[in-house]
């Protein structure tokens, strides 16, 4: 692998962090988990998650296999000697290591959505038995059992890539150069991002439409509270929360780190032929920084779970910020070691400073940037602020209105998404540029590579952002499960400010997720023209006179026009069936529920127990079958774009797709976390009338807010979420399929 010792700290850094996630796990369980009323609600949640998830995890698994067979064949058929990314690999050797690459890619992000969930479900009950006590012992609890899925899901990232890197150059030797180890793992990324899609849309189905059944029936119909026993459908609602937000956004988060890592890789081997040609030290580091930086933000995150803590009266909120600004803090430290360490050239300095300056200052772009959508996210979604104050002020005079307020914030949100996104893009790339960069044909590559270590920069943060993102459904189910328990007033009213703060957490995540996926896209899109260009390139040198680089991709051209067309229109098609499945289901849901309540009266005053397990069946089952369309359709689109009009229209349809699904998923997301947040505002009693009376649980106004964070449910929990993973699939489907586009 190279003479540098630091690329050893990939797998300690991987290996310490499961060791820590294994001490959190510990810690976490040998909690004490309640009353027996407590755990018996919570082994409800955890047979239905399990049941779910084990359902839908055959299903995933059985698709992914019949996927990696045809991939192999597929690249097998069609990456000859003329066009293969390693010529002395060409044919059924690249196609079988595609196919396996394919496979435990697949793999590890089945394992990351298993072990998101498996922690969440026992700690829900040990945060509700903690909220009797303390605060902040609550808040502890939370975080450390959602820590322990950042730390397995990024280490599990991490080592996945290495490994499979470090695999095939032992097992094939000198037939794989440094340099085409990235083009040959790209099918890594793929099974990554093919499992996270039905992951994510199987449970965003599943949650949000138990989420939108149950409060339908239960808090307009009937004006019971959220999660109160009496309602049939609250178990299947608490298990949403478990598959959805926890298996889900861990298989999304990991093919993000997967993905990205593999096409920063591949931008580096760009840099490798300078640093090969100028005799530059240890050129193989700039194809394994990556790597190594996010193994220091790991680390960075490990130090800060220590400092998560705070007094009894400090805003939840600002106990977690405090661990953030740590491993920010941190990771900036690291940066600037690895940069330094990684980045040394021969010669003159570039434009007045040493070549890994301008990149350390790119990598803090991608950390300001991540910074920045934290706070943006929490600007748009918590309390405390203007757009969801203005969406509960609407709720006043209805339903229409709120949904109204609530549409105008999320189209809002995507101002200062796209001017942050496009400034990170600028200023990254004009960092790196100064670099200078310049490869054999004079074309300075530098600023493409400041993008990538931008991206690298901003998933520094990941682990602790994961947390954060798990810490949401852990507060959630222990609120239900204090509601469901009957529990102290005094431990219900701790567990609905964390539920509060936990509804902000998963917003901040999904703020994120899209701005990492909007700066990988870019990097993404470079990958897919470096690995085009390197097949021609090879066409080329075999003699080919037809074979032009692709330089640039022309919009005029009618085909590259008409697929960057259908690239914008995936994303609003592809949305429009993962919310029409959520409807469809909670439909199922809201009769079931209905039914129940009509011919079990005794529900009402607790002498009969609804069935549970029904709408857990019923809603399972539909889910699974809800999930295949769209995720079908995200696979085969660019597929036949590609095969229909060829690898440049590709390019514009990668591009374009990109950019509306990244604009949608940030309608989406945030539109649906401040409708969410408007309802908890008047929830907390902060919404009054004229005369000062509290327009709390109950009121018409509070009616209103229910139906808008209805409408916003699908919207921010199922569509967004699975756009971020869509925008990042369509991205590996072309760099894997790349050989099939060119003829």
């Amino acid at each position: 692998m190279g003479d540098s010792a630091l690329y050893w700290i990939i797998p300690i850094a991987g290996i310490a962090a499961i060791l820590f996630a294994a001490y959190l796990a510990r810690d976490v369980l040998a909690r004490d988990t309640g009353t027996q009323a407590m755990v018996d609600v919570a082994d409800m949640i955890r047979e239905g998650a399990d049941a779910f998830v084990k359902r839908q995890y055959t299903t995933i698994a059985v698709l992914a296999v019949v996927a990696s067979v045809v991939i192999g064949i597929v690249i097998a058929l069609v990456e000859g000697p003329d066009v293969a990314d390693v010529p002395d690999l060409a044919g059924v050797p690249i196609g079988v290591l595609t196919g396996i690459a394919f496979l435990v890619g697949a793999a590890c992000s089945m394992a990351s959505g298993i072990i998101g969930m498996t922690i969440s479900v026992r700690s829900n009950v040990r945060t509700a038995s903690a909220a009797r006590r303390s605060l902040v012992e609550a808040v502890q609890v939370a975080m450390r059992g959602g820590a322990v899925s950042g730390f397995l899901v990024v280490a599990l990232s991490l080592l996945g890539v290495w490994g499979i890197f470090t695999v095939y150059q032992l097992i094939l030797g000198d037939q794989i150069r440094v340099e085409d180890a990235p083009f040959v793992i790209v099918g890594f990324g793929f099974g990554a991002s093919f499992v996270a899609l039905f992951a994510q849309l199987g449970g965003g189905i599943y949650t949000k439409a138990a989420d939108v059944g149950s409060d339908l029936v239960g808090k307009v119909e009937k004006g019971i509270p959220e999660d109160d026993p009496r309602n049939a459908g609250v178990v299947a609602d608490l298990v949403g929360d478990n598959v959805g937000d926890c298996a889900g956004r861990g298989a999304d988060l990991f093919e993000s780190t997967a993905a990205e890592n593999i096409g920063a890789m591949i931008l580096g081997v760009a840099v490798f032929n300078i640093a090969t040609e100028l005799g530059w030290p240890n050129p193989s580091a700039w194809i394994f920084f990556p790597l190594v930086v996010r193994a220091f933000g790991l680390l960075a995150t490990i130090v800060a779970m220590f400092f998560i803590r705070g007094k009894e009266t400090e805003d939840p909120m600002n106990i977690l910020n405090r661990g953030y600004w740590v491993t920010t803090a941190l990771s900036v430290l690291a940066l600037a070691f690895v940069t330094n360490q990684m980045m040394q050239t021969t010669g003159a300095d570039a434009n007045g400073l040493p070549v890994w300056v301008w990149f350390f200052f790119a990598g803090i772009v991608g950390l300001a940037t991540s910074v920045a959508f934290v706070y943006i996210t929490q600007f748009y979604t918590a309390g405390s602020y203007r757009p969801v104050r203005e969406i509960a002020e609407a709720s006043r005079t209805g339903p229409a209105t709120n949904i109204i307020s609530g549409t105008a914030v999320g189209f809002e949100t995507t101002a200062v998404t796209a001017i942050t996104i496009g400034i990170a893009l600028i200023a990254s790339h004009w960092l790196g540029s100064q670099a200078n960069l310049l490869n054999e044909q004079g074309v300075n590559v530098g600023g493409i590579f400041g993008t990538a270590v931008a991206t690298m920069g901003m998933l520094m943060t990941t682990a602790y952002i994961l947390a954060m993102d798990t810490f949401g459904p852990i507060t959630d189910n222990a609120g239900g499960i204090a509601e469901f328990s009957r529990a102290e007033a005094g431990a219900r009213e701790i567990t609905d400010r964390l539920d509060a703060v936990g509804n902000t957490t998963k917003a901040l995540t999904k703020g994120y997720a899209i701005a990492s996926a909007s700066l990988a896209a870019f990097l993404l899109f470079s990958a897919y023209i470096d690995k085009v260009n390197k097949i021609i390139g090879n066409q080329i040198r075999n003699g080919s006179t037809d074979a032009q680089l692709l330089t640039a991709v022309n919009l005029a051209d009618v085909g590259v026009f008409v697929a960057a067309f259908m690239g914008a229109m995936l994303a609003y098609f592809f949305s429009s069936l993962a919310i029409r499945a959520v409807g469809t289901t909670a439909q199922s849901i809201i009769v079931e529920v209905r039914r129940q309540f009509r011919e079990m009266p005794g529900i009402m005053d607790y002498t009969q127990r609804p069935d549970y397990a029904r709408v857990v069946d019923i809603t399972t089952r539909a889910a699974l079958r809800e999930m295949v369309a769209p995720g079908l359709l995200a696979v085969a689109a660019p597929i036949a774009v590609g095969i229909v009009l060829g690898y440049q229209a590709v390019a514009g349809f990668l591009m374009v797709g990109t950019i509306a699904g990244v604009l949608l998923a940030t309608v989406l997301n945030n539109g649906g976390g401040a409708w969410d947040n408007a309802k908890k505002y008047i929830e907390s009693g902060n919404l009054k009338d004229e005369d000062g009376n509290v327009l709390g649980k109950g009121s018409e106004a509070h009616a209103a807010a229910v139906v808008g964070d209805t409408v916003g449910d699908p919207y921010k929990d199922t569509a967004g979420p699975s756009l971020h993973v869509l925008v990042k699939l369509i991205a590996t489907i072309t760099l894997v399929l790349a050989p099939l586009f060119i003829r």
